[in-house]
């Protein structure tokens, strides 16, 4: 069997040799100074001031967007875009807080909100914030959906969960906006097992995701910092501002374990994009010469951090057809993410509008998708492309 992941991380003995002699050597296994220098060295990598570090992707955009509300940026019944083709923890925060989302279609060729599909959108529908996914390592056009943003005062985030790596002429895929996550679950570009992160260049947002993730406390800012939240809200003393509580916070902090292994799966990232890479483009000649098949164009990203490998026919009655081949060649697939998130039980039972989303019921309807790893092998790479000819 070709399984969607075959390793629990990349250069997995390694990450194991060296989590086991950190739990050997420390006394202490909750949110620390491994989880502090990974942030930081997740942030230079990403080219971003700050990240903030969380027990999952999912957290992260429930953080991200308890934040914002808490200073203001968001209110409660404000319209928030969201990607068709999503996940359900990108859509269902909407619901939770309080916000009125407004999907937006995606284009198959890009697999991805484009802006093109934006600008239909705001035809009819004023929003005041966007919050974008990027699929399965691919992007739409975003350096035009950053731009059409700022004209129109649209504050943009950006789910970067499944296209760590991925970059783009003008930047890297989780720097267009005001703010990105990212996860780093089991199958993901770098694993930890469990955990998230939030990445942001501004230092209000930082401060308050810092809050927003323990309790409403300030333990976790540095001492500047805290000085001046204790002086604004007349905190008397240390003893004291052991618990004084800011604003509305969860708890979603990660434990030392997060660190150790984000900090050894990021000294090898860079080639573990590359290796995804290769593996997509290996397998991506066998859609373009395949008429039933619909190739991505990727021909805005200069660097293709794939996620997975996504398969997009030509039609729904191929996509039987191709879907029995993988099963028949014990290569395990998956449906298009959630598929049209407009259609999943929880969105009908809460959503007050219906929209026709026809792009993103193409994917869903057409498209599936199998792994894509650093372990595959170049058996592995014959047998998935010889299920596309």
């Amino acid at each position: 069997m070709i399984p969607l992941n075959r390793a629990s991380f990349f250069k997995e003995k390694e990450a194991i040799d060296g989590l086991c002699e950190y739990l050997r050597g420390s006394d202490k296994f909750s949110m620390g100074s491994k989880c502090r220098e990974f942030e930081n060295r997740f942030a230079r990598f990403q080219g971003r001031k700050y990240g903030v570090c969380f027990n999952s992707g999912a957290s992260a955009n429930l953080c991200l967007l308890q934040s914002l509300l808490n200073l203001g940026r968001l209110q409660r019944g404000d319209a928030v875009g969201f990607s068709g083709l999503t996940w359900s923890t990108n859509v269902m925060p909407l619901f939770q807080f309080g916000f009125t989302p407004i999907p937006v279609d995606c284009s198959p060729e890009f697999i991805n909100v484009s802006s093109r599909d934006l600008e239909r959108r705001l035809e009819d529908q004023t929003l005041k914030c966007l919050f974008i996914t990027n699929a399965l390592g691919f992007t739409g056009d975003l350096d035009r959906i950053r731009d059409i943003c700022a004209k129109r005062d649209i504050l943009l985030l950006e789910d970067n969960c499944e296209s760590l790596g991925t970059e783009l002429p003008s930047g890297k895929a989780g720097n267009f906006g005001l703010a990105a996550t990212f996860s780093f679950y089991v199958a993901h570009h770098m694993s930890t097992i469990e955990g998230g992160m939030a990445c942001t260049d501004d230092q209000e947002l930082y401060e308050m995701l810092v809050i927003s993730r323990a309790n409403g406390w300030d333990r976790n800012l540095d001492p500047a910092v805290q000085q001046r939240w204790r002086e604004k809200y007349g905190v008397p003393s240390e003893f004291e501002s052991k618990y004084t509580f800011y604003d509305l916070a969860f708890n979603l902090r990660p434990t030392e374990i997060t660190g150790v292994l984000g900090l050894h799966q990021l000294k090898h990232l860079e080639e573990n994009v590359d290796l995804r890479e290769k593996n997509y483009l290996a397998i991506e000649r066998a859609f373009l010469a395949n008429d039933e098949l619909k190739a991505l164009d990727h021909g805005h990203i200069t660097k293709l951090s794939s996620f997975a490998v996504p398969i997009v026919c030509a039609s729904p009655q191929l996509r039987a057809k191709y879907l029995a081949r993988f099963q028949e060649a014990d290569v395990e697939v998956r449906p298009m993410i959630a598929g049209n998130i407009c259609e999943q039980p929880f969105y009908l039972k809460y959503a007050d509008c219906k929209y026709d989303l026809p792009g993103t019921d193409f994917i869903s309807q057409s498209g599936f998708y199998c792994g894509n790893y650093p372990e595959l092998t170049e058996r592995d790479i014959q047998i998935i492309v010889g299920c596309l000819g």
